[in-house]
């Protein structure tokens, strides 16, 4: 992702973030752990999309991508990652949706998780979201 692509005004980061719809329950793959459950967003433009997974309405696993990049949560090392995804690459597999893989980077990019949390602050009136500006809030303490 180029730097450019950092520049987002109030106005962009809004329109991304109202463009994220819910996606039908029915279509993801269901959990083996009792109690948890999936939930994803796509937001109107390409590779953009927020998928938690949650327990009892906890966040075990979060992760948005944007434009290549990716951020993510795990609760089993409760700390953001960021990294890149393949989604950019000319490559006839990356069309299909189940094909997105992520390459770590080295260092945490966060240029890129202060634009994901400016994303998730124009939603933070609903749970989850809520939820996961929390992570944010809390990783972004402890760096």
């Amino acid at each position: 992702m180029c730097k450019e692509n950092y520049i987002f005004n109030k106005a962009e980061i809004a329109e991304l973030a109202a463009s994220l719809r819910g996606i039908e329950q029915k279509i993801l793959k269901k959990s083996q752990q009792p109690g948890t459950t999936r939930v994803w967003f796509q937001g109107e433009e390409p590779y953009f999309d927020v998928f938690f997974e949650l327990n009892n309405d906890e966040i075990l696993w979060f992760q948005l991508t944007l434009r290549g990049k990716a951020v993510y949560w795990d609760n089993k090392k409760s700390q953001l990652q960021t990294g890149t995804t393949n989604e950019l690459h000319d490559n006839d597999v990356i069309f299909y949706a189940a094909s997105k893989t992520i390459e770590n980077d080295i260092e945490n990019d966060w240029e890129f998780i202060n634009v994901v949390k400016l994303i998730l602050q124009t939603r933070a009136e609903e749970t989850i979201f809520a939820k996961a500006l929390e992570l944010f809030n809390c990783s972004q303490k402890n760096n």
